[in-house]
């Protein structure tokens, strides 16, 4: 597996320790995460860093965001292969009970046909729903 500072070299990022310390955090969660969930994990990093540092980490493909409907963007770490092309799209999930979203990197975005001269700029597919933890509440 390889290290942090690789993967971030691997985008032609400079490995600072502030954005060392960003991605390991991003590491430690299990959903897609926001801006704010980063700020009360990193305490001693102001916004604007993190902002800057999420910005920077989007442009070189080493995050992709995620537009859950929420009204915070999300974001998730992009699997080492990934270009963020068409072929990367995948689904993803947000739980409408903890709120949670999660990347089904299993599942891809399906093809869709747009009717003559429609060009298209972006897909968001997100599916709602509870995720396994909040399922077990529901007898099925």
């Amino acid at each position: 597996m390889k290290s942090l500072e690789e993967k971030l070299l691997n985008r032609n990022i400079k490995p600072t320790a502030v954005r060392l310390l960003i991605f390991k955090t991003m590491h430690g969660f299990k959903r897609a995460f926001s801006l704010i969930d980063l700020e009360v994990e990193l305490e001693t990093v102001n916004r604007s860093t993190i902002f800057r540092t999420l910005n920077l980490f989007h442009d070189n493909l080493l995050i992709h965001s995620i537009d859950d409907g929420s009204g915070s963007m999300k974001y998730s770490i992009c699997t080492d292969d990934c270009m963020c092309t068409v072929d990367d799209l995948h689904v993803h999930f947000n739980c409408i009970r903890c709120k949670n979203t999660f990347c089904l990197e299993s599942i891809s975005v399906p093809p869709i046909q747009l009717p003559e001269k429609f060009l298209l700029a972006s897909i968001n597919f997100v599916m709602k729903g509870y995720c396994d933890d909040c399922s077990r509440f529901f007898k099925t």
